[in-house]
């Protein structure tokens, strides 16, 4: 068993109607996922601001993952293109604060896929972990 004090420390950005149900699922069906993965509840994913992503990575965590609505989204039709700039955007602020644009992943995330979600955030800390190995500057160069 794996440390969790060695894990990595993840945000995910989730939604109110489609992304948290995954979650609560993988829950109840006793997924095993980081413990040291934290989340924080949106109505939309194109809701979230880059300086939330930014202030998360400056202060703790080491990574952010954004569990987007995708298509399914109860509020527009243009989510997932709006998140998908949210995530340019916020990629390009990394690379000039000197942040590794790889500490932030996105997936659509339906209702239903918990599998996915567990899967996702397996990868991620896998990623992050990889990342801390490789040294500091690795993780925020």
């Amino acid at each position: 068993m794996i440390n969790q004090l060695n894990q990595s420390k993840i945000l995910i950005f989730s939604t109110e109607k489609i992304s948290d149900p995954a979650i609560d699922l993988a829950g109840l069906l006793k997924m095993h996922y980081s413990p040291r993965a934290y989340s924080i509840s949106v109505p939309c994913s194109s809701s979230i601001k880059p300086r939330w992503i930014l202030h998360a990575l400056e202060n703790g965590f080491d990574g952010v993952f954004i569990a987007a609505d995708g298509t399914d989204c109860p509020y527009g039709d243009s989510c997932t293109t709006n998140t998908g700039n949210i995530v340019s955007t916020t990629h390009q602020l990394m690379k000039e604060k000197g942040i590794l644009p790889k500490r932030l992943k996105m997936a659509a995330i339906c209702s239903v896929c918990s599998e996915a979600f567990v899967k996702h955030i397996q990868t991620f800390t896998s990623e992050l972990s990889e990342l801390q190995e490789q040294g500091s500057e690795a993780v925020n160069p």
